[in-house]
């Protein structure tokens, strides 16, 4: 490659490209290592994307296939962000979820849903009968659901904050509107074009021991941006918009409500917030462009979708709320695993690109943290 002159190139340690909730676990768990890490993230706060738009749900690991990233991770990462948020005293709440099955099909759905589980090393589901779910949840329509106990909701905002503290505290930096641009890679390394917000910033050139894109829905286009990356190691990437609806009124449920999972995602579902608050989604709206606005029209397709486990829904409380963009590598009906693509793989030394990675990414954080961090000794 045409590399620029060795003036103009400031070298570091470690850089982390996105300060969303897994950029800021991995330069967390970099930095705790002894390692010097700077983040560089074009927005202007942390997690703005991707991890603040989202059901903020603890998985428990139950629909991902043996031996992927996803099922090994998302069971680590829950187990790790519990402890976590335990130790720190973060705003959460093991609340449990229901998987409902409202017609005799979605039965046997359910059962695979449970032998998956149990392939992942999750072993507290519990089968309900019909009976057994009127008395937990009197105000649900289902023929019998699973129960998870071990799925729980975070205020990932709050989390974020501590992984970003726990970051400073090790020393490491975070470089706000800060852009890579683009950058040249070979035989020994990659060489980064950041440029600031700032108008009377120069762009520099940044290399680094080791370079992680974790930049979310831009990770794929951050990689082609890398002259001389081999493009076919690139992920195809199409943007699966997941919009929510909220409720007014208080809503009659102590547990998360799910239905059966349906194609490229987990159905629209009854979440609580901290503060007890009902919300719905997402659902899946393939789109071209990240444009996080809600279309009320789709409000009606909302309310045919609760209406199936929550009859009594009341309409009149329904209204949009907000969406999220989920990246999605694999054709619609094929399982998604989360892709971490090592050195090995595409050939540039030091070069970590994180592709896919949508839920359970939240839950699964310090798992991907601990993952790319022991491959950067």
């Amino acid at each position: 490659m045409s590399s620029p002159s060795p003036k103009t190139v400031e070298t570091l340690d470690c850089i982390v490209i996105g300060a969303g909730v897994v950029g800021l676990a991995i330069a967390r768990a970099l930095s705790m290592q002894g390692r010097d890490v700077l983040v560089l993230e074009k927005e202007h706060a942390i997690g703005t994307h991707t991890s603040s738009h989202n059901s903020e749900v603890i998985h428990a690991g139950l629909y991902y296939p043996q031996g992927s990233l996803k099922a090994k991770l998302c069971v680590a990462g829950r187990h790790a962000l519990y402890k976590y948020l335990d130790e720190r005293h973060l705003p959460h709440r093991k609340l449990g979820k229901l998987i409902v099955a409202t017609n005799p099909a979605q039965l046997g759905e359910l059962k695979t849903i449970a032998h998956h589980a149990r392939q992942n090393g999750v072993s507290d589901l519990q089968h309900l009968s019909q009976s057994d779910v009127s008395q937990l949840e009197p105000h649900l329509n289902s023929l019998g659901a699973l129960r998870s106990p071990s799925t729980g909701i975070i205020d990932s905002h709050q989390y974020m904050l501590a992984l970003q503290g726990d970051l400073e505290e090790n020393s490491g930096t975070i470089a706000f509107n800060t852009v890579v641009t683009s950058g040249t890679v070979d035989e020994t390394g990659a060489i980064l074009t950041v440029t600031s917000a700032s108008e009377n910033d120069a762009p520099i050139n940044l290399q680094a021991r080791h370079i992680i894109n974790a930049a979310g829905l831009w990770a794929p286009h951050l990689a082609t941006s890398l002259v001389g990356f081999p493009h076919h190691h690139i992920p195809q990437t199409r943007f699966a918009k997941g919009n929510y609806f909220s409720l007014s009124s208080k809503p009659p449920f102590q547990h998360l409500i799910y239905p059966v999972p349906e194609k490229a995602g987990l159905g629209t579902h009854l979440t609580l917030d901290m503060g007890g608050s009902a919300r719905f989604g997402p659902d899946v709206e393939w789109t071209q462009t990240i444009d996080y606005t809600v279309d009320p029209n789709r409000r009606d397709s909302f309310i045919a979708a609760i209406q199936a486990y929550w009859p009594d829904l009341p309409t009149q409380n329904l209204s949009a709320d907000y969406a999220g963009i989920r990246p999605k590598i694999s054709p619609w009906d094929k399982p998604q695993d989360f892709q971490i693509q090592e050195p090995g793989t595409h050939g540039v030394p030091g070069l970590i690109n994180l592709f896919g990675i949508e839920s359970p990414g939240l839950t699964a954080s310090l798992a991907i943290a601990d993952y790319v961090a022991q491959r950067c000794r």
